[in-house]
């Protein structure tokens, strides 16, 4: 259960209730200043007890876009949003280097140079009962509400574009691998969140609640930075 509540928290400590979700689509890094304060809707999140990835807003050939970097960290950088989910999601992304010791399939190896995650509305009543239980648990004692289904892309080391995996902690996270190695330069990605989501979880997608950027080596004790572009959420 500990482990389950840790890889939720780095997804999103603060996730809070529908109700107070505002925002309808992600700000964008690129109506922003280098160096300027996070714009409204995006907050930085990390786990307690842990070094926090730093996140910040620098200029590349002209354009504001979101640095992340980590050493042996663990965090996100969230945006709560509230979307159909039959959209494309678009955006870009670069890291420098990728986590060499990381593995997927194992809790101690479950670092990743770059990761983007997309939240779910899935009713609590939709989840078998153990897990139901597991979630009021979580709920009574941390007074946190997590997300109930997510879809975690991802930059990885080793596995193949396309490998699909379950996070080594909860299977309430689906992990994606969009990129393979390929440091140094800018990859544009554009994906079906619906199609994903029905893939992973076997029904209908709900409303999008948000997403997360990060940047992870809190378990391999590694340093990486990545770059992340705009992110934009558009019909079909």
């Amino acid at each position: 259960m500990a482990l389950v509540v840790s890889v939720l928290a780095v997804v999103v400590v603060a996730t809070t209730a529908l109700a107070q979700i505002a925002l309808e689509t992600p700000t964008r890094f690129s109506t922003m200043q280098p160096g300027q304060n996070f714009p409204a809707g995006w907050d930085h999140l990390s786990l307690p007890d842990k070094p926090a990835t730093s996140f910040s807003l620098v200029s590349d050939n002209g354009i504001t876009v979101l640095r992340a970097e980590s050493a042996a960290a663990a965090g996100t950088l969230i945006s709560r949003f509230r979307a159909a989910p039959d959209g494309k999601l678009s955006w870009r992304w670069m890291v420098n280097r990728v986590v060499a010791s990381a593995d997927l399939e194992r809790k101690s190896g479950d670092d990743f140079a770059a990761r983007l995650y997309v939240f779910f509305d899935v009713p609590l009543e939709a989840l078998p009962l153990a897990t139901r239980i597991k979630f009021r648990i979580v709920s009574m004692f941390y007074k946190i509400d997590l997300p109930r289904a997510a879809l975690c892309y991802v930059w990885d080391n080793k596995h193949p574009i396309g490998h699909s995996a379950w996070s080594a902690y909860t299977d309430r996270v689906r992990l994606i691998v969009l990129r393979s190695g390929e440091p140094g330069m800018w990859q544009s990605e554009t994906r079906d969140p619906a199609a994903d989501f029905k893939a992973a979880f076997g029904i209908d997608a709900p409303a999008i609640t948000g997403i997360a950027l990060g940047s992870d080596t809190d378990q391999t004790g590694e340093r990486v930075v990545a770059h992340f572009g705009d992110v934009t959420l558009s019909p079909r």
